[in-house]
């Protein structure tokens, strides 16, 4: 069964499904994505791409293993466009997957619980940026960001929900998606879509 199927049975989320089907993929090299989700937080896709591309060149093209990353001089990563807390929170990011040794392997074992306690210790690292990693990176279908603003958005206008008080708003907002459990990812995904149409 296509998870269209399932979040046809809301009705209000059923009207910005469309006929697309999102697709979900694994990435490998999950550390390194982390490390990429916190370089572009708060850029325009455009100048995230940039930084990214830079960063890569200083590894001649190449993705780098967290080794090569904490052996990069602060001023190196400095160099291309990182602020000094966007530094210091990829190399945090390097030496924990070091330090508690972060393989692909590990993480596709864990459940979606598990790596977003075991990354939010990480600092400079959120629960937003694991979610975000969960959906784009490990491709995991079944997560649902709250905090997310475009989510956010994307409700309270479709489900004309009253956002006055933020911890209300989400509460609802958590108790609407508990309908499209297994699946909250792709109603994530076309609620971006919609928003941006």
């Amino acid at each position: 069964m296509s998870y269209q199927v399932h979040l046809q049975k809301d009705k209000k989320l059923a009207t910005c499904l469309g006929e697309e089907l999102q697709q979900l993929h694994f990435h490998k090299n999950i550390s390194l994505r982390l490390m990429a989700n916190i370089m572009s937080q708060q850029l325009s896709t455009k100048v995230a791409k940039v930084i990214y591309k830079r960063f890569l060149d200083i590894y001649n093209g190449k993705e780098p293993l967290p080794q090569q990353v904490l052996d990069t001089s602060f001023e190196t990563l400095r160099g291309i466009g990182l602020s000094n807390a966007k530094v210091n929170y990829v190399q945090n990011v390097a030496a924990f997957c070091l330090e508690h040794n972060i393989t692909d392997k590990k993480l596709q074992k864990m459940s979606n619980d598990e790596i977003l306690n075991l990354l939010i210790q990480i600092k400079g690292v959120g629960k937003w940026t694991v979610e975000m990693l969960l959906m784009f990176s490990l491709g995991r279908e079944d997560v649902f960001s709250v905090d997310d603003l475009g989510i956010q958005q994307a409700m309270i206008k479709l489900y004309k929900l009253d956002a006055t008080d933020k911890k209300l708003l989400k509460d609802k907002m958590i108790k609407i998606a508990e309908k499209w459990k297994p699946y909250r990812t792709y109603a994530c995904l076309h609620l971006w879509k919609w928003k941006d149409s």
